[in-house]
Formats: C-alpha cells, sequence, structure tokens
C-alpha cells in the first residue's frame, strides 16, 4: 500500500465524517488544496464517500452504499462548524434529558449559514446570542461531551433551560422543555443565576422562577433563591409567550401561563 492510500485510509476511519477544510489540514498538509480536492472526487466516484453538499463528506462504510448512508446529525454539525455550540433541543439530547425526538438540530455559530438538509433531518445554525457576545462569553455554561469518539460543546443544563425559555421553537416547545429539564439530575444554581444576570431580561428571571418554584424540591431550590428571582420580575404582568393571548396569570411572577403548562407545573396562582 503506498503512502497516500495508507494516509487517507488512516483520515477516512477516524473521520466518519469530515469538511473539506479537515481533508486538507490532514491529506494535503502542505497546503495543496486541489489535490486533496481530486483525492476526493476519486473516492466519491468509487463509492467511498457520500458528498452532504457544502463541503462536507461522510464515509461510506465497506459493504454499504452512498445512498444507505445516514450520518450522525451531530457530527455534521460538529464537522461544519468545529467551534459551534449545540443548544435547544440538541442540547437536550447530547445531555440524555430530552423527552421526545425533534427533526431540528441547533447550534450557536460566530456566523449565520445556510442550514443543512439531511435525510430526516435539518441542522440549523445561529449566531450567538448578542448579550453573550456583548459579554464575550460565548462558552459561558457550556460543557463538553463525548459522542462517537468526537468533543461536542454544548449549552449545559442551565443555559439550555434558560435558552429554552428564551426561544421555545427551537426545544420542541415548552412543554417538551419543561418536561425534558424536569428530568436535569442537577442545577448549578449560582451558574444560573449568572446566566440569568447576562441575558437581564425580566421574563426570564420570571419563567425560571415558576420553574424552579414548582421543582423547588426536586433542585433544592432555598425559598430566599426563589425571592432573589422575584425581585427581578418583569414590573407589569407579561406572556410567557410571545403570541399568546390567554392562560392563567401568575401574580408572584407578573407572569402569563399557557394553560398546557399550567397542567404540567401545577401552578395554581390564579
Amino acid at each position: 500500500m503506498n503512502t497516500k492510500r495508507k494516509q487517507t485510509n488512516g483520515f477516512f476511519n477516524t473521520h466518519s465524517v469530515f469538511s473539506l477544510e479537515e481533508a486538507v489540514r490532514y491529506l494535503a498538509p502542505a497546503g495543496e488544496k486541489s489535490r486533496a480536492i481530486e483525492r476526493l472526487k476519486y473516492h466519491l466516484a468509487a463509492g467511498r464517500l457520500k458528498s452532504l453538499g457544502r463541503e462536507l463528506y461522510a464515509v461510506v462504510p465497506p459493504g454499504s452504499t452512498a445512498d444507505n448512508v445516514n450520518p450522525d446529525p451531530f457530527l455534521v454539525a460538529a464537522a461544519s462548524r468545529p467551534n459551534g455550540v449545540f443548544a435547544y433541543h440538541s442540547a437536550l439530547e447530547l445531555l440524555g434529558a430530552a423527552h421526545s425526538s425533534w427533526n431540528t438540530h441547533t447550534l450557536f455559530v460566530d456566523s449565520r449559514r445556510r442550514p443543512v438538509v439531511l435525510k430526516g433531518t435539518s441542522i440549523k445554525f445561529l449566531v450567538h446570542p448578542k448579550p453573550i457576545i456583548d459579554n464575550n462569553v460565548q462558552n459561558l455554561g457550556t460543557r463538553k461531551l463525548e459522542r462517537q469518539g468526537k468533543w461536542l460543546l454544548t449549552t449545559g443544563p442551565e443555559r439550555t433551560l434558560v435558552e429554552g425559555f428564551r426561544n421555545p421553537q427551537y426545544i420542541g416547545g415548552l412543554e417538551e422543555l419543561v418536561i425534558s429539564a424536569s428530568g436535569f439530575p442537577v442545577l448549578d444554581l449560582e451558574l444560573l443565576f449568572k446566566i440569568l444576570h447576562t441575558y437581564a431580561v425580566h421574563k426570564l428571571f420570571a419563567s425560571v422562577g415558576w420553574f424552579l418554584e414548582n421543582y423547588q424540591k426536586t433542585f433544592h431550590v432555598s425559598d430566599q433563591y426563589l425571592n432573589d428571582l422575584e425581585k427581578h420580575r418583569p414590573r407589569s404582568s407579561q406572556y410567557l409567550l410571545r403570541n399568546q393571548r390567554s392562560g392563567t396569570l401568575l401574580h408572584r411572577w407578573n407572569l402569563v401561563l399557557p394553560d398546557e403548562l399550567k397542567i404540567i407545573g401545577g401552578a395554581n396562582d390564579s
């Protein structure tokens, strides 16, 4: 086996999904991008690789065909944006807390790009939220988790809870958020408070306060902690959802809760 073939096989064995940039870095360290591209074209024609579009590739396992390859969306997203931070429902999945499956994978990135569409799912790339960028804390409340030998960066339980209340449409809805988050084994309440102060949005303090009030024993939340959250509630009542038109007013939090969450949370403040 010649050196180039051995090098290529070694790369394919350790990179089931990869980007053109990765391939050039490993297969053409001298920067000969055109040669790396020609080598990839050869293996595409031979059926050993599958193009995922946008300079992304998946290795076709021996005995399989490109049509049958359905790569892990998390690995595809990580190959596309190695420094991205998985968020929303993707974070719930990586944390092992998702209540149900979801056909959209989401991660925060430095610059937006068009979604990548795979069989049965899509990957959305969202720019880091403005308060996170302004405070230069892109890694706030994140953690690294291993998936198929690849280390992925994701929002942890605390940040995922806050992000879910910020944009419930990306997490599968409020019901999915509340049921999933109630299954977190633990919450770092000091970190959670720091994340809330970074966003400095009164409705988020109220939303998280309502959640923790209902799961106070689960997460060992003190009355003082809830009182501290209450101090940051909105001055006047606000709907939890942007387009919400009815619901139950939680006086303590000045928050109008959708009817479907009243049953989940057991809230009876009206």
